[in-house]
């Protein structure tokens, strides 16, 4: 059985979609966790108007999507979790696929698979900097995220050994997830387009919080701070740092936000 877990907030006109991919998956021996992070629309009856009993509806007050998705990951019952966005859908074989891919490299404790991108209703080419990787990719997953959410499937053992999603970081939470997780174990890839994307709409995350490289910037210190990551992971931790505070602290510099781009310019001088 997989866990399949959906966090949404005030996404009623998307949620159909995403729950109807699931649904409607080759391989059936799932539960459908859905946590409602307080939405305010129709979300509610929404879910409700889908008479399947693999769907669990569970509702919280609005702490954001780390909070739901942690709480999906308390609620689950499978050894296997899955991770789908309100706004993103499934491609009919995602679960068959993937759930053999993990059966077949019992060592892999995280897999994720490629996907199409959908921007403002059109299909768009993913640009070369978000090329995803297979195999032990810390340093490739320094400068941005290269783990999608709604695309992996990981063995929920894993969280006890990294931790879950950190519910301080307003956004870049599922990259100071993924740093934890790649600088110790190897990263699947199935090479095959399994997930569409969707971006583009105003409710988007990265579009409702600008500049995503200070909390990119406040991951990076974090795993800094930890014991997880060798000599040469430090050493290419604190280059992307560096490189990420001059570019911040500069744009801080020119917004007229002087004492906040001072802030970024003595981080680079403390490492």
């Amino acid at each position: 059985m997989v866990s399949v877990i959906i966090p949404t907030f005030n996404r009623d006109q998307f949620l159909p979609k995403a729950i109807e991919s699931v649904l409607g998956q080759t391989y059936a021996d799932f539960e459908l966790i859905i946590i409602d992070d307080g939405s305010t629309d129709k979300t509610r009856s929404t879910v409700t108007d889908f008479d399947d009993d693999r769907i669990a509806y569970s509702c919280q007050e609005n702490k954001g999507v780390s909070a739901a998705r942690n709480r999906g990951i308390e609620k689950a019952h499978s050894g296997l979790i899955c991770f789908l966005d309100s706004d993103d859908y499934w491609l009919p074989k995602k679960l068959e696929k993937q759930s053999a891919f993990m059966e077949k490299h019992p060592n892999l404790l995280l897999s994720q698979t490629e996907e199409i991108w959908i921007r403002h209703g059109h299909r768009v080419n993913a640009m070369k900097k978000h090329m995803k990787y297979a195999g032990m990719i810390y340093e490739k997953c320094l400068p941005l995220c290269l783990v999608t959410p709604s695309s992996v499937m990981i063995r929920k053992g894993l969280f006890k050994d990294v931790g879950l999603f950190d519910e301080g970081l307003l956004a870049c939470e599922d990259y100071d997830l993924w740093l934890r997780v790649a600088s110790q174990f190897e990263i699947g890839l199935i090479k095959e387009n399994l997930i569409v994307k969707h971006g583009g709409h105003a409710d988007q995350l990265s579009r409702r919080i600008p500049h995503l490289d200070q909390f990119r910037i406040q991951a990076l210190e974090k795993i800094l701070k930890s014991n997880l990551l060798t000599e040469d992971q430090r050493r290419a931790t604190i280059r992307e740092l560096k490189h990420k505070c001059r570019i911040y602290g500069n744009g801080c510099m020119k917004r007229g936000k002087v004492a906040e781009g001072e802030k970024y310019r003595a981080l680079i001088q403390k490492y």
